[in-house]
């Protein structure tokens, strides 16, 4: 029904505006931060929003990718404390280990760097595959991945 997509995109535009404003934990305490703004909603709902959304639990708390993407000069630096080893797998897969709920947001800021050496990525929870044509695109891939993740092991 047309009502409830205009009705699911102001939720979600409420959900980026209260990750953005307040420190979020649990999904139960955004339903009741969306119910004190007018949103009628359920755990199951917020749970697929936050997936769509691409907001990833980092630590213990909730972060929207969009804080990535808005950080025009270097849109690494909020993730950079988050990925915690860089190590290729074969000729043309990089594994990047992150700490547990940031492997989506990182990935997200890879697909979107428009790095040509980047076919595509996979990412889970704390795990990211990413992909190259070739090994030569590969060493690329990991020397500009070591010089914005310097705290990475190897």
């Amino acid at each position: 029904m047309p009502g409830d997509a205009s009705q699911q995109a102001s939720r979600r535009e409420a959900i980026l505006s209260i990750l953005a404003e307040q420190r979020v934990t649990r999904q139960e305490d955004l339903v009741e931060r969306l119910h004190n703004r007018g949103f009628e909603s359920t755990q199951s709902s917020i749970s697929r929003d936050l997936k769509d959304l691409g907001v990833a639990k980092v630590g213990d708390r909730y972060i929207a990718p969009q804080s990535v993407r808005e950080a025009e000069a270097r849109p690494f630096e909020i993730l950079a404390g988050f990925v915690t080893a860089i190590a290729t797998a074969g000729p043309n897969i990089t594994v990047i280990r992150t700490a547990t709920g940031a492997a989506q947001s990182v990935a997200v800021a890879l697909d979107e760097s428009g790095w040509p050496e980047v076919v595509g990525t996979i990412s889970g929870d704390d795990t990211i595959f990413v992909t190259t044509a070739a090994q030569r695109q590969q060493q690329l891939l990991v020397s500009r991945l070591e010089q914005l993740f310097p705290g990475a092991r190897r």
